[in-house]
């Protein structure tokens, strides 16, 4: 069930859903379980509810959502009216959910606070995607994401078109400015990344100034530079310095007033923090079917 609600674009490990829909599971029924439903609900009784899509979005998060239901309740049944990735309207039904009545209500909560959360993030991401449509301007996330669920905002962020930065410290070189004022200048630090990488590990390093730039150029030995909160005009002349030699990102203070007039800079990719730690929720609900 996980698979065929994964949007088509993007991969989320089952672990990882696994591991996550576990965690938001035992903080939110503690010790003691669900005292309210135990007390008002008689045990066997059967639920069928509907999840709806409350508002205009993209949807990301389903299979979390089924997992959560069928944690509590193996043999709840799930019916799928849609899958990550799509676009949703208000009252969209997303999924029909059938089972034990406590099992469907004890993971309400945690079911739509996932979906919810998750979906703002592909919704926060296809705005910004959709104003640089027409441009080589890709949108990628960060590393600024909530604690503890990176995978799930950066599964996200590719259900809502946009592309992956670097997950971790682990997977790529990302040399910053205080790497640059310890390790002794730019030539240094990029000398050194380069004889500690591997053949496939990537090296980028940020510069926020053209005399900075002007180096990494003669240095030679990145594969990509972040250009950190330059305006439009600054990355259009750091574009003509560059003359393709290096993937070039456009970084810091970028917002979906900015993001239009960025990408027509010739940018090749523009990474945004705000479309995972500041996206909107997205309004999805639980209703139980009568």
């Amino acid at each position: 069930m996980a698979n065929a609600l994964l949007c088509p674009d993007a991969f989320l490990s089952p672990l990882e859903i696994d591991a996550v829909v576990t965690r938001a599971l035992k903080e939110d029924l503690g010790r003691a379980g669900d005292v309210t439903s135990t007390a008002t609900i008689p045990e066997g009784m059967i639920a069928r509810a509907s999840v709806i899509a409350r508002e205009r979005g993209i949807i990301s998060g389903l299979p979390l959502l089924a997992a959560a239901f069928a944690k509590l309740s193996p043999d709840i049944q799930i019916e799928a009216r849609a899958r990550d990735g799509v676009a949703s309207e208000p009252k969209t039904l997303l999924m029909l959910v059938t089972g034990e009545a406590r099992a469907v209500l004890a993971a309400e909560r945690v079911a739509l606070n996932l979906v919810g959360h998750l979906s703002g993030v592909a919704t926060a991401t296809h705005e910004f995607v959709r104003r640089v449509t027409g441009t080589r301007t890709r949108i990628c996330c960060t590393r600024k994401t909530t604690p503890g669920l990176r995978a799930l905002e950066k599964y996200a962020v590719r259900c809502g078109g946009g592309f992956n930065h670097r997950f971790g410290l682990d997977d790529a070189i990302l040399i910053k400015d205080n790497h640059i004022a310890v390790a002794g200048g730019i030539r240094p630090v990029l000398e050194r990344a380069k004889a500690a990488a591997g053949h496939l590990v990537k090296i980028e390093i940020e510069v926020d100034t053209f005399d900075q730039l002007r180096e990494v150029i003669a240095v030679g030995l990145a594969d990509a530079v972040l250009l950190d909160n330059m305006d439009a005009a600054m990355l259009r002349k750091a574009v003509d310095m560059v003359a393709g030699r290096f993937v070039l990102e456009a970084s810091g203070g970028i917002t979906l007033d900015n993001i239009a007039e960025i990408a027509r800079s010739g940018v090749d990719y523009a990474s945004s923090g705000w479309i995972t730690h500041s996206a909107p929720n997205l309004d999805v609900g639980l209703d139980i079917v009568i």
